[in-house]
Order: structure tokens, then sequence, then C-alpha cells
């Protein structure tokens, strides 16, 4: 089994947010906030653009698509541009559809997978704040509210150095991820167009 597959979504850079450090009133009412966003969503779709930085490459890899999220952790990330791709998360497996061809991955049985898996859930959901796995910082600029989780787990933190969750001032939801590795590299993901507890179809978790 390869964590390539988790990290096919992020890669991350060793710089940090930009902004300033909230005051602990601050902090206690954005998480109060994005909290009560989160437990408001039985579903979510947006579109999403990636941008992915590699040291060795002189401009991003842009690719795009659709992320459909639905409570309490099915996720469904479908590439369509340049290329068609999908990965779905779900009943603690991932499955993945490179362009008609289907594989999948059982990670319940692995306590490191299964924790990324939960990383990616919950980095869409917004709903982290309470995982004591992670050491939680908030800043502010005059964009956005962050959030900046470092992982407690050695185990995590081989893959994954530190994530961050950029959320709307007024609607406190997300609008920006960033998940960072020990490496140079990174992925900022950017979605719009979104919509919440909308009717989605039956068969948008299925691997077709």
């Amino acid at each position: 089994m390869k964590i390539n597959i988790f990290l096919i979504l992020f890669l991350s850079l060793n710089v940090f947010a930009q902004g300033e450090k909230m005051s602990n009133t601050e902090a206690q009412a954005f998480r109060s906030e994005a909290e009560n966003t989160a437990k408001s969503i039985q579903n979510l779709t947006t579109n999403f653009t990636q941008y992915k930085h590699m040291t060795f490459l002189s401009e991003p890899i842009e690719t795009s698509g659709q992320m459909v999220f639905e409570t309490p952790d099915k996720l469904l990330w479908k590439y369509t541009k340049p290329y068609s791709h999908s990965i779905i998360f779900k009943d603690h497996k991932v499955f993945i559809n490179n362009e008609g061809n289907k594989s999948s991955i059982d990670v319940g049985n692995n306590k490191t997978f299964e924790q990324i898996n939960q990383l990616i859930v919950g980095s869409v959901s917004g709903n982290l704040f309470n995982d004591e796995s992670f050491s939680i910082s908030y800043l502010k600029n005059s964009d956005y509210n962050i959030a900046v989780l470092n992982p407690k787990s050695n185990d995590i933190i081989k893959y994954i150095s530190r994530l961050e969750l950029y959320f709307d001032k007024i609607t406190a939801a997300i609008v920006e991820v960033k998940l960072y590795e020990p490496s140079e590299d990174f992925t900022h993901i950017v979605f719009k167009n979104k919509e919440t507890n909308v009717r989605l179809d039956q068969n948008t978790f299925t691997n077709k």
C-alpha cells in the first residue's frame, strides 16, 4: 500500500500562513462560528482548482474538477481538466478511477492511513477543531480567518507536517486548503461555486 494515493490530493510548502495571531476571545468566537457552520452541512458540492507546485518545475501544475462531500465521511474528488480521474473516500476505503482503470484500498486496518483519511474529510468539512491529534493556532488577515493544524503523531508527521484551513470571514466556511509535507512542494486548492444541502445523485459515490 502506498501513501502516494493520499498525497495525490495534497502536497506542501515549508512556509507558514501569513497572518496575525488571534486573541483568545477572537479564536473562541471564530471556532464557534466555524463549528456551527460545519454542523449545518449535510452535504456539500463545490468546484475546485488545484495548483500543484513542485521544486523542479517553474510553474505549478493546474488541475480542476468537482468535489462532493456527504456526512459523515463520504468524499468525492473528481478531476475533469486536463484529465479524467476520480477518488472516492467512503466506508474506510478509497476507490480510484483513473480514466477507466479502477482500484480500491482498504484503509480501515491501518491506523496511519485512517487518520489521513479522516484528515482529508475533516479539512473539507471544517470539522477538525476537536481532534486531539493536532495542536491548533488561529490567525487572521484582511481576507481570511486561518486555522493552522500541526499533527502530534510522528507517524503522520512523516507525511504531513501541517494543515492550513482558510475560512471566509462572513460565512465561516472553508474556501481554501493547504496541506504540508516535509518537503518544499505544495498544493493549493481553491473552492468556488459552493452549494450545501442539495439533493445528490444516488450514484455520486459509486466508482463508475
